[in-house]
């Protein structure tokens, strides 16, 4: 009873979360760590079970519950906290399963936003230990009426949190952000030495949350060459430096004492020189996690991994997200991959048994 319990939304419901949360959640090694539980709709998942039977033969059994105290947390059967939005009726199905071709609506976004707005309720009354999201389409929920560009953002109004970033994870591979969903002219304008300071100070929590006792920190650059004492930008003298000399007075380790060019510091992040890298807007994180976490094989013309983690750093509560996108390309066809859910979940795991 001490595994924690794991709440993860099913995602846009005319996306890929249904398909990979049945994958993920068929797999034993799951139910040895947590007892998750999916908020979504019942119906979707059903249809996701079918569909994984006959593509894959996966065999599992769906139990719609209206609390987290009825769920029976057993593998085989997937226990669904059902939120009654979807019905029936909405599921496009097709025999032989067929990819959905439905892609962002308002139907879908609603749907999408009532899971995620639950799933913070719940765990922040404590009903659930931490939280995992299946992806969402900005797009969708903003036809919808609500007005976020992204999770992050929804977490954070909802739990009342001022200061949070998003760190990437594959593997020992880890990033965070110093801003993300914002045009790269304004990520310019937002390297300032106080979010510096302060997106250093949440990655070296974030490390130690995960175990790491004594974290290593790189700090990235934000024009080419870290600027070249000024010569292509004074970022790096007036505000980065600043913020990483206050960081390290606090006792906080960055072994390169300065920022590091951000054409070498992911390197030698894979090498294994830092716990985790600051960096300095959204692409400049994205671009390498998902080089390394997303392989494409030529040949068979698909993907063999979809790897990688997106965990929301600052909140009161734990969350945990797969990388990629809603795959609205392959939604109910049975074939998208659930490798990233099933990391996000080991994210969420490792985060939670360290905070007990």
């Amino acid at each position: 009873m001490n595994r924690p319990v794991i709440g993860i939304t099913m995602g846009d419901p005319y996306g890929s979360g249904a398909d990979i949360s049945v994958k993920a959640l068929a797999k034993q090694e799951i139910y040895d760590r947590c007892r998750p539980i999916i908020i979504g709709d019942a119906c979707c998942m059903e249809y996701a079970a079918e569909v994984a039977a006959k593509v894959s033969g996966i065999n599992v059994k769906i139990h719609p519950v209206s609390s987290v105290s009825e769920a029976l947390f057993e593998c085989g059967t997937i226990d669904v906290l059902d939120m009654g939005i979807m019905q029936e009726s909405d599921i496009p199905k097709s025999d032989p399963p067929a990819p959905f071709n439905v892609y962002s609506c308002a139907k879908g976004g609603e749907a999408a936003f009532q899971y995620v707005k639950k799933v913070i309720e719940l765990a922040m009354a404590h009903e659930v230990d931490g939280t995992v999201t299946n992806a969402i389409s900005k797009e969708a929920i903003n036809m919808a009426g609500h007005h976020f560009s992204g999770h992050t953002e929804i977490y954070a109004e909802y739990t009342g949190t001022k200061k949070y970033t998003m760190m990437l994870a594959h593997e020992d591979f880890r990033v965070v952000h110093v801003s993300t969903h914002v045009s790269l002219r304004e990520a310019c304008d937002r390297v300032k030495k106080a979010r510096v300071l302060e997106v250093i100070r949440i990655a070296n929590e974030a490390c130690k949350s995960l175990g790491i006792k004594e974290p290593k920190i790189g700090v990235a650059g934000l024009n080419p060459h870290c600027g070249e004492n000024g010569l292509f930008g004074r970022e790096e003298i007036e505000e980065i430096q600043p913020a990483i000399d206050e960081a390290m007075a606090e006792g906080i380790i960055i072994p390169e004492k300065k920022p590091t060019p951000p054409d070498t510091i992911f390197s030698k992040a894979i090498g294994g020189w830092y716990d985790i890298v600051v960096v300095m807007y959204h692409d400049q994180g994205h671009i390498p996690i998902k080089v390394k976490g997303f392989v494409y094989n030529r040949e068979k013309k698909e993907w063999d991994a979809v790897a990688g983690i997106n965990v929301t750093l600052g909140l009161p509560i734990i969350r945990a997200s797969v990388d990629h996108g809603t795959d609205f390309v392959h939604a109910g066809s049975g074939l998208s991959n659930e490798i990233s859910l099933v990391n996000a979940i080991d994210y969420a795991v490792r985060i939670a048994d360290n905070h007990q």
